[in-house]
């Protein structure tokens, strides 16, 4: 809702407008009536809304013109300034000021002069102040923007002195906020419902702002985003007390938003390197582009246990098996470094480990919001809960993650029966008995989007409007401390504070949730240095992270079949590559790039599988042709790149709802069986050829079992991001193939979920299965003697290897 400034400032604009109009028209003759409305007129705005000034300084406000026609000015453009009146007093807090400013005939839009308004140093002890600014045009045809306001930085509090302890500040500044600054604390809001009036931050006292997947500044650059969260970051500060917001973003496997930043490989790709110091170097880098870009905190890592490949989720987790993924969680300390005090480096960021806890062990058909297993329920013992599903979160805790972000789906506990599931975002016992109580976790609890709004409320009915009173209340004392409200902060907030009021929710929940809240914030150094710095925006996208980037992809890779020892391929091989995925970057780098969903065709800088075979071998002959139209040598090698498009959350689900706003390649039926379009691909090409190697790009496992008799060589190569040059290094031995499977790979669709250590156990390839290749050229040795694929029976079979829970490990060494 534009506010009463912002509305009176568009009908002066107007009236001016209309004004200066008919004054030309009235002195002309009718046959001048066209030029009249070509008559150029000038706006002169603030650059910001907001200019902060310490005691004794002076706040220099830049003004800015532009012109409707975009030329220079015809004649000069003067307007006034006067301070007028504000919660800092004139005389005591600032010298009143007035006077005018003249933009000179000729100056280009865009132009800038500044003016000034000193501010006195009256010594006290205080909260911010402001000095609003009045502008008044007096040239005709000009208009003026919103008045900017001046605010006078807090001084002398307690809790602005960063040589006192974190507990010490934080325990200052809760004894010294109101009940509606705590619960703006609590509250978080979604860019795109604050950027048409910032000042909606400082009205509602937000205490963060965040952005969805594809929720991007205008100008999508790492520039634009330090400006677009500094411009935030002003509003917050122009309240008294200055407490500035903490701005987040799903950096889940680089800083997908960003257009142009370094996209790694999903983690499930990750889990495939059996590398937890890579990882924790993937995620060191993913901090650095984000906090270049004014970024403190990011919501990831995702350290879910995956037990079921038709969740449209599977490739968030980095496996099936929780002691891989607690081996995983150096993402949290990549993020957030080994030290609470290396929290406000420039390449650190606040973590969040989610989705806690079980969403990756949902029961198929028990989905909410119309999927068919996202945001379903988990039906376990607890016994069993604390054994597979807890294991990832208690060492992310260890780790010192700052926040965890609760699962939209429900637990089920078999203890005390089956039908009584409940929400994670309402689940008391496991959000403030299990995680802050038996884990030890002392940072804040922050919602999914929307989160709340799923908590079953029995007095609600399908028109009443969310969140309730009855779920807010619910997630408040059940232990959640910030709520994320894309788009209804408001409401929440005035429930909030109904409920405290009325004695529903105590103030004491309310104040341990924001001192948990300023205690990251403090961390963070926010208070200390609230505003982003564009000096680091080159590391976005760096040459160094895109390396790393391509590293990690090559170790990511799964050798699953090897026939004649095809792989590695010759550097002046002659290889015809087809299928739909290999020269797509959109669809190798999956959902959450630039899009909630992801986006399939030409979408980020990087390379292709395709680019990247062309730039490792440049000496080889290559034939492309997506659906392998093109003629085929029968002396080629094929390259077959098959598997999925782009896809996030329950849109991803097997059998799942279809996401209506997607390309029409996105819109295709989930599967983990091939598409048509693959199948007919590597049938055309491996029926052609006499040696032929499949490339797997995919979220998940996808059966390929028919097929497999027509295929020499087999790679699961997962969403690799950007860096497509990572796959090929492996296919033609500039790196070695070592990565082994994260989960299990199913011989059909009738096994899954299919788990390591189910009983009948007979995956076409099995969890830790994966063959290794030399570097050098055309030696390779298997890296586990185990379980071979048999076209036949669709299973496997095991010569010279024994069986642990981590999967299978060669006998013979």
């Amino acid at each position: 809702m534009p506010s009463h400034r912002r509305r009176h400032g568009w009908l002066s604009r107007r009236r001016t407008a209309v004004v200066t109009t008919g004054l030309i028209a009235a002195g002309l003759l009718s046959g001048q009536a066209a030029f009249a409305a070509d008559a150029q007129t000038a706006t002169v705005s603030a650059a910001q809304a907001y200019y902060q000034a310490g005691e004794g300084e002076a706040a220099t406000i830049t003004l800015t013109v532009t012109t409707s026609d975009s030329k220079a000015l015809a004649k000069p453009a003067t307007l006034t300034y006067r301070t007028t009146t504000g919660t800092a007093t004139s005389g005591a807090d600032y010298t009143t000021t007035s006077g005018a400013a003249t933009f000179a005939a000729g100056s280009m839009p865009g132009a800038r002069t500044t003016i000034r308004i000193p501010v006195r140093r009256d010594r006290s002890t205080e909260t911010a102040e402001t000095i609003p600014v009045a502008l008044t045009p007096t040239s005709a045809g000009l208009t003026v923007g919103a008045a900017p306001t001046v605010v006078i930085n807090a001084n002398g509090l307690p809790y602005l002195n960063s040589k006192l302890s974190t507990r010490r500040r934080v325990a200052d500044l809760l004894a010294r906020m109101s009940l509606d600054d705590k619960i703006g604390q609590m509250t978080q809001a979604e860019r795109a419902a604050v950027t048409d009036d910032p000042t909606t931050i400082a009205n509602l006292r937000l205490g963060s702002v965040l952005s969805g997947g594809g929720s991007v500044p205008a100008s999508n650059t790492p520039t634009g985003w330090v400006t677009m969260v500094n411009t935030f970051q002003q509003a917050a500060l122009s309240t008294p007390l200055q407490i500035p917001i903490i701005y987040g973003v799903d950096a889940v496997h680089g800083h997908g938003n960003v257009l142009g930043a370094t996209i790694f490989p999903q983690n499930i790709g990750l889990g495939a390197t059996r590398n937890p110091q890579l990882v924790g170097q993937v995620y060191h880098a993913t901090a650095a582009e984000v906090r270049a870009t004014g970024v403190p905190w990011d919501f990831a890592p995702c350290v879910c246990v995956t037990r079921d490949e038709r969740w449209g989720r599977s490739y968030e987790s980095f496996g099936e098996d929780p002691k891989l993924v607690t081996q995983m969680t150096t993402a949290v300390t990549g993020l957030q470094g080994r030290r609470t005090s290396q929290l406000d480096d420039p390449d650190r960021v606040l973590a969040t480990i989610k989705h806690y806890a079980g969403d990756g062990n949902t029961t198929y058909g028990t989905g909410d919001s119309g999927y068919t297993i996202d945001r379903g329920i988990t039906t376990t013992s607890r016994a069993d809960f604390a054994a597979t599903i807890l294991p990832p979160y208690a060492a992310g805790i260890r780790a010192g993650a700052g926040s965890v972000m609760p699962s939209f789906s429900s637990v089920d506990f078999t203890d005390d029966g089956i039908g009584n599931p409940i929400k994670m975002h309402a689940n008391r016992e496991l959000l403030t008995g299990t995680l802050k109580g038996k884990l030890g976790f002392d940072g804040f609890v922050i919602t999914d989007w929307e989160g709340i709004h799923q908590i079953p409320d029995p007095t609600a009915t399908a028109d009443t409007a969310k969140p309730t009173a009855v779920q807010v209340r619910t997630a408040v004392n059940a232990g959640i401390d910030m709520f994320m409200e894309p788009n209804t902060a408001q409401r929440f907030e005035t429930l909030l504070k109904t409920e405290v009021t009325a004695g529903r929710v105590s103030q004491s929940r309310i104040n341990d949730a924001v001192a948990r809240i300023l205690t990251s914030k403090f961390e963070l150094g926010l208070f200390d240095k609230p505003f982003a710095s564009t000096d680091r925006v080159d590391v976005v996208g760096s040459t160094e992270h895109r390396a790393l980037a391509r590293k990690a992809v090559a170790e990511s890779q799964v050798l699953l079949k090897n026939d004649g020892n095809l792989l590695p391929l010759r550097s002046d091989a002659k290889v015809y590559v087809a299928g739909r995925n290999a020269d797509n970057i959109g669809n190798q780098a999956g959902g959450w790039t630039l899009d909630w969903q992801g986006r399939s065709g030409d979408t980020i800088p990087g390379t292709t599988i395709l680019d990247g075979i062309r730039q490792v071998v440049p000496t080889a002959k290559v034939t492309y042709s997506a659906d392998a139209s093109a003629p085929i040598g029968k002396d080629d090698v094929g390259i077959v790149v098959v598997g999925e498009t782009p896809y996030a959350e329950g849109y991803g689900d097997v059998g799942g709802p279809a996401w209506p706003w997607g390309t029409d390649a996105q819109k295709e039926t989930k599967s983990l069986t091939l598409q048509s379009s693959d199948k007919a691909a590597i049938d055309r090409v491996c029926g052609a050829v006499t040696k032929c190697v499949v490339l797997v790009v995919s979220g998940r496992p996808q059966i390929i079992t028919d097929r497999l008799g027509k295929i020499d060589a087999l790679v699961a190569s997962w969403l690799p991001g950007s860096e497509g040059a990572g796959v090929a290094d492996v296919l033609f031995g500039k790196r070695a193939f070592t990565g082994r499977l994260p989960v299990t790979w199913p011989a059909s669709a009738d096994q899954v979920p299919i788990n390591v250590g189910d009983a009948n156990y007979r995956p076409l390839y099995p969890y830790g299965w994966g063959l290794r290749t030399s570097s050098i050229h055309r030696r390779t040795t298997p890296s586990i003697a185990g379980p071979l694929a048999d076209p036949k029976t669709g299973g496997w079979r095991v010569s010279a290897a024994k069986f642990t829970s981590a999967g299978f490990q060669s006998v013979a060494r």
